[in-house]
């Protein structure tokens, strides 16, 4: 079992996707209302090797001399993984043992600003960055970020970056009603993704609980007006939970093990990550499946948000 490698986790961008956690749980640059991982005990923009580099080679070695190459090898977990400031080490690890697996990271986008960040993702195949609000109000509302991080300097950082780097760039925009999709803040927000000119702009909403109680997911119809506000060529809606299934590395017993867990008592993620040893992003994406099927509800109780089958 391996302490910060998980996976390979079904994604529905990514496949076959292999987790790389390079910050604790929760170290992040934004405490934002939605995060399926949980409040942010760490809010900060200050970079340290919080994983040690050796820490997580020696892992990836062993994973490659013991496992079959996923389809991505993706920066994600617990955390914003650029605060770790030995990312483009392990970026450069990976391309020198694996280098026809290619390299993703999912970022906030917050640190993009910051010359070495950008200088260190270059490596990457493919950086998938947030963007949330067009305002520094609204930005403040959804993405509660540390007082130390300017919403204009993020911003520019963004466009900066996409000018600067050769791989691609998939845009995510996290759509939460009452929160972020006036038709105001949508149009503005339009104009700055028309800057950053990314391959790809991703339209997602909430599948799990955030770290809020009055949070709803957007609904299909309130998405598509999303996308027809923004009116670009390269816009889409992220596909729904059930298409993972598909997927080479969903895996029965991983779904059958969260099912029979729940089945004993209800449980919050964090009782069955402690209960399974799985990573807690993994977990997530079976609860995704589980909860679109009807199998399992949630049902928020003082200590949070618990799993019971249905």
């Amino acid at each position: 079992m391996y302490k910060y490698l998980f996976g390979p986790v079904p994604s529905r961008r990514l496949g076959m996707s292999l987790g790389v956690d390079l910050v604790p749980l929760k170290v992040c640059s934004l405490d934002c209302v939605y995060c399926e991982v949980g409040k942010t005990t760490k809010l900060t923009i200050d970079r340290k090797e919080y994983i040690p580099y050796s820490v997580i080679v020696q892992e990836l070695t062993h994973y490659f001399e013991n496992n079959p190459d996923p389809d991505y090898i993706t920066f994600s977990g617990s955390g914003e993984p650029t605060l770790n400031i030995r990312i483009g080490d392990v970026i450069n690890f990976i391309k020198q043992h694996r280098p026809n697996i290619p390299v993703a990271v999912l970022t906030n986008g917050t640190l993009l600003y910051d010359d070495e960040v950008k200088k260190e993702l270059m490596a990457a195949d493919l950086v998938l960055p947030s963007l949330d609000a067009a305002t520094p109000d609204v930005f403040e509302k959804i993405n509660r970020p540390t007082s130390t991080l300017d919403f204009g300097k993020y911003l520019q950082g963004l466009v900066d970056f996409a000018q600067q780097f050769t791989g691609k760039i998939w845009l995510e925009v996290f759509i939460l009603p009452d929160y972020n999709d006036s038709s105001e803040e949508i149009a503005r927000m339009g104009k700055i993704i028309q800057r950053i000119k990314s391959e790809s702009v991703q339209i997602n909403t909430l599948d799990r609980p955030g770290t809020e109680t009055n949070l709803r997911g957007a609904t299909k119809k309130e998405l598509q007006q999303v996308v027809d506000l923004l009116n670009l060529d390269n816009v889409e809606i992220i596909a729904k939970a059930p298409q993972r299934k598909n997927i080479l590395s969903y895996r029965d017993d991983a779904e059958t093990a969260i099912l029979q867990t729940i089945a004993r008592r209800p449980c919050t993620l964090e009782d069955i990550v402690q209960i399974l040893g799985m990573h807690r992003s993994e977990i997530n994406k079976y609860l995704d499946v589980l909860e679109s099927e009807d199998k399992i509800v949630s049902v928020q109780q003082e200590r949070g948000s618990f799993y019971k089958k249905s």
